[in-house]
């Protein structure tokens, strides 16, 4: 049996397992349309996507994963409560920098969209991918994307700079940059200086954008400037919470301690939800708590996050998964429905069990 035939039986037979849990099968088409995975990544994704040109449909790139197009589905002609299955191949573009990785894998994963109760329906999927990886010896990591954005939320700023923060929250550099920057610890960059000394001294208006426009970030750029600088308290605790490291058990006094009163909402929704595993058998003891879990990797997830992940570092997470109801929102034109799923790299799964 060639590792391709093996990686294809063990997609089915994951997705097997998926089905009994109740999913309904879904096969999304291979080629998607990539005008609404260039809204929901930016131009990020064509470096990580295989993007191709239709005469008739357009531009369209080849899946590189399963949960947009089940969620768009959903959103147009899907009802609640709702559970989804499927496998197959996924294409990602793989950066010559990092480890070498395949390009072309396959996936299978198990989505579900319920409103009833959503830290029961977290626990209920990363319980059936724990039970789906049991015996790998697979190191479980969990994390909650609200955190850092309720963290943002409460922050005595500017809306504009609420807003930045929480866009970059994804991307860890470019956010750390930015509290520097908000907090005084580096100057604003000397082109946004210009632009508010030309505009101030009569220069000439140039460029592609309406003087409106013009204007109006000028205007951002000038509150922006004559803004007071985050207290360094603020930025302190913020950057406490995104070093938050421990066992899951320990993460809601640990998250207390920060005090920062904007956390309690998603603090009581982990509680919930540690009491959810518990019930499923799952020792919250025995899950490893990162407040940042996610961030540079995970880019539609707005709540809970998980990977199970084997020793050897230079592997790519056996699985991953968690919670996105504002794709929901986002796909569905404002009706949002709560939502979490995840997905199990078939290949890599057969590849450790054959080592085990």
């Amino acid at each position: 049996m060639s590792d391709k035939a093996l990686y294809r039986a063990s997609a089915a037979r994951l997705l097997e397992a998926f089905l009994a849990a109740g999913a309904v099968e879904v096969t999304p088409d291979i080629l998607q349309p990539a005008e609404a995975l260039l809204d929901l990544y930016g131009e990020d994704i064509r470096a990580r996507a295989y993007v191709t040109t239709d005469p008739l449909r357009g531009e369209m790139m080849l899946r590189p994963d399963f949960t947009l197009p089940v969620v768009q589905a959903h959103m147009a002609h899907g009802a609640e409560p709702a559970r989804y299955a499927y496998a197959g191949e996924v294409f990602r573009r793989q950066d010559h920098r990092g480890p070498a990785r395949a390009n072309e894998y396959f996936q299978a994963g198990f989505e579900i969209f319920d409103r009833a109760d959503p830290e029961a329906a977290d626990a209920e999927v990363f319980a059936l991918f724990s039970g789906l990886l049991s015996g790998l010896n697979l190191k479980a990591t969990i994390g909650d994307m609200g955190l850092l954005r309720a963290a943002v939320d409460g922050l005595d700023t500017l809306p504009a700079r609420k807003a930045a923060l929480a866009r970059h929250i994804w991307r860890p550099k470019r956010f750390q940059h930015l509290l520097s920057r908000y907090s005084g610890q580096i100057a604003t960059p000397a082109a946004r200086a210009d632009l508010l000394t030309g505009q101030r001294s009569g220069a000439p208006w140039i460029g592609l954008r309406s003087r409106d426009e013009m204007e109006a970030r000028i205007a951002d750029l000038a509150a922006d400037a004559e803004a007071p600088p985050l207290s360094a308290n603020a930025v302190s605790a913020i950057g406490a919470l995104a070093e938050l490291r421990c066992p899951a058990d320990a993460a809601p006094a640990a998250l207390r301690a920060l005090d920062i009163p904007t956390l309690e909402p998603a603090i009581a929704r982990l509680e919930r939800r540690l009491a959810a595993l518990e019930a499923r058998a799952i020792d919250p003891a025995g899950l490893q708590f990162d407040a940042s879990h996610g961030r540079s990797s995970m880019e539609y997830y707005d709540g809970f996050v998980f990977t199970f992940s084997a020793a050897d570092p230079s592997l790519p997470p056996v699985a991953t998964g968690g919670r996105y109801d504002a794709l929901t929102r986002q796909l569905g034109q404002g009706d949002e429905i709560p939502a979490v799923g995840g997905v199990i790299r078939a290949g890599l799964l057969a590849d450790l069990e054959g080592a085990a």
